[in-house]
């Protein structure tokens, strides 16, 4: 028991050590360009005051959003997801699995649940012992089912969901922004520097090492930031990416593409002026998402398409008579 829990304390603190890292380089990054950069290496008062004010904006916007990336807490079900505990003690005491299915679509009807597992049975988590709400995942490395989940970040040691996916998306963003700046700022002088134009020793390890890392980072994080905008207007999650969501008619990946505007309004919420601050204006609670089928339901002029399209490609054939069977999904 000992061992384990210590094995447990281990892990925890090694979790840490990619975050210490981005840390370490930022505090860095601030000591080389503020003081190496503006206070030694810049001869002209405009251009310093002119280079701090700009960084250090795009600097308490990069930490800001890094924090609440970090810091900001999954969200997990509500009550009403978990079993009760008499219908936990029958579920647990049943041993037919025809009857555990009817015990758990019995309590499945009476939630807003519309996605199912990959044979069209109930998505229930068995180490949470709960009926899964419609894009909720069980994250192993948090031992827990969060909200809208699109995956676990080693960077921030935080599972990216419902609650803090905004904030990722701003860390990203400025964290190009951040990257961008320096390096562009930072190159006159990095030439200066090996050509022999400048000269200062010490100031001159700083410069030449503070672009070769922007430009990395920036390169890096391009690519990220993109793959990660691509999501969002199409309204997935990483983990729909890779495996669509199923629902009564069989899997759909465009199951919860409302449209580019309405898309990016799950995600950063109707006011404009809250979209590139760190602030939680994400729309709904994470339990239920606007589904396109419900929306085509609701609308005779959509239900009456023959069929939609995912930029021009015809969408993939569905097998109906899986939504047929129910079963239970369990994480392992």
């Amino acid at each position: 028991m000992a061992l384990s829990r210590g094995l447990r304390c281990c892990q925890r603190a090694f979790a840490w050590l990619p975050v210490l890292i981005i840390a370490l380089v930022v505090l860095w990054s601030y000591y080389a360009y503020v003081c190496e950069l503006c206070l030694v290496t810049l001869s002209n008062p405009v251009e310093k005051v002119a280079y701090l004010t700009i960084f250090h904006i795009l600097f308490v916007l990069f930490v800001w959003t890094y924090w609440k990336s970090i810091f900001t807490l999954p969200v997990q079900p509500g009550k009403k997801y978990h079993m009760s505990y008499a219908d936990k003690e029958r579920y647990e005491n049943e041993e037919r699995p025809e009857v555990q299915r009817q015990i758990l679509a019995e309590i499945a009807r009476k939630l807003p649940v519309y996605t199912r597992t990959g044979n069209g049975g109930v998505r229930f988590c068995d180490r949470c012992q709960l009926i899964k709400p419609d894009r909720c995942h069980h994250c192993s490395v948090c031992a827990i089912c969060v909200l809208k989940m699109d995956h676990h970040c080693p960077w921030v040691n935080n599972c990216i969901g419902f609650s803090n996916y905004k904030f990722f998306l701003l860390f990203l963003a400025y964290s190009l922004l951040y990257c961008l700046y320096i390096a562009a700022t930072v190159f006159k002088y990095f030439i200066k520097y090996w050509t022999g134009e400048l000269t200062n020793g010490r100031s001159k390890f700083h410069v030449l090492f503070l672009l070769f890392v922007a430009v990395m980072f920036f390169v890096s994080l391009m690519f990220l930031f993109g793959y990660h905008c691509w999501l969002v207007s199409r309204n997935r999650s990483t983990l729909e990416a890779f495996s669509a969501p199923v629902f009564q008619n069989g899997p759909d990946k465009n199951g919860f593409n409302l449209g580019f505007v309405k898309n990016l309004q799950q995600v950063f919420g109707e006011e404009k002026k809250l979209w590139l601050l760190p602030i939680a204006s994400s729309q709904g609670d994470g339990h239920f998402f606007p589904m396109r089928a419900l929306c085509e339901a609701q609308n005779p002029l959509l239900a009456n398409e023959e069929q939609w399209e995912d930029d021009g490609i015809d969408e993939e054939p569905h097998d109906s008579g899986e939504a047929s069977s129910l079963a239970i999904e369990r994480e392992t």
